[in-house]
């Protein structure tokens, strides 16, 4: 590791995105500048930093821009690493191609329909979305129980790859609960999952980074009102 490491990360306190990028800073234990954007009014920084997508997250790691969350993740845990310092990734191949198929089941299957839930502009679309949405979560049950082989994490005994994939979804899937009384890990359907998002919680990464779940709440209302008001305006 360099004697002086420069880091700044832009993103947004309730973002998944911006929220497992950040947790992986912090589980590496380097000091990091945390930027607040207003995605009402980007700044200029970030546009030039990720002028390809213009979103959250984007880490500045000595001058130089990484984008997006997994590959930020994987990147600080390849560029952070050494005797003593926490790994996110596992260290065998094949282990380490698991945690990215589950990390992208996550993004590609579970994130798409889980947000569905609150851009959802009938009861009707809103109850399909959370249909598939506990479809989806089913085989993340099972995967914890493959992936953790009996221990605490995805990733065993400390939170990794497959971890900070899920759970940076936490706030969002308890502020679903409280919006719309949908509950997506529960300890009857889901108990893995559930002891596991409280063991996660728990965390002393996710204590630190972790927003309100009310924060969440007040931001998925500006979505579910954003939706409507670009349906009405077709």
């Amino acid at each position: 590791m360099a004697a002086k490491e420069e880091l700044k990360l832009l993103g947004v306190d309730v973002s998944p995105f911006a929220i497992r990028a950040h947790m992986a800073v912090v589980i590496k234990g380097v000091s990091c500048e945390y930027v607040v954007e207003d995605l009402s009014n980007k700044s200029e920084l970030l546009l030039s930093s990720n002028p390809v997508y213009k979103k959250v997250p984007v880490l500045i790691h000595n001058g130089k821009p990484i984008c997006e969350s997994l590959v930020i993740v994987q990147y600080v845990d390849e560029i952070f690493s050494g005797d003593g310092v926490p790994s996110i990734l596992p260290t065998d191949p094949y282990e380490r191609a698991i945690a990215r198929f589950w990390a992208a089941y996550v993004d590609d299957k579970f994130f798409p329909v889980l947000r569905g839930i609150v851009l959802a502009l009938t009861e009707q679309e809103r109850v399909e979305k959370a249909t598939e949405t506990l479809a989806a979560i089913e085989p993340l049950e099972e995967a914890f129980a493959m992936c953790s082989k009996g221990k605490a994490f995805f990733s065993g005994d400390s939170i990794g790859y497959v971890d900070l994939a899920l759970g940076s979804l936490l706030v969002w899937i308890e502020a679903i609960r409280r919006m719309y009384n949908i509950e997506i890990i529960s300890a009857s359907k889901t108990p893995r999952l559930s002891a596991w998002a409280e063991r996660f919680g728990e965390s002393a990464a996710a204590k630190e980074v972790l927003p309100e779940v009310d924060k969440a709440v007040q931001f998925g209302k500006m979505l579910e009102a954003a939706a409507s008001a670009a349906a009405a305006s077709k």
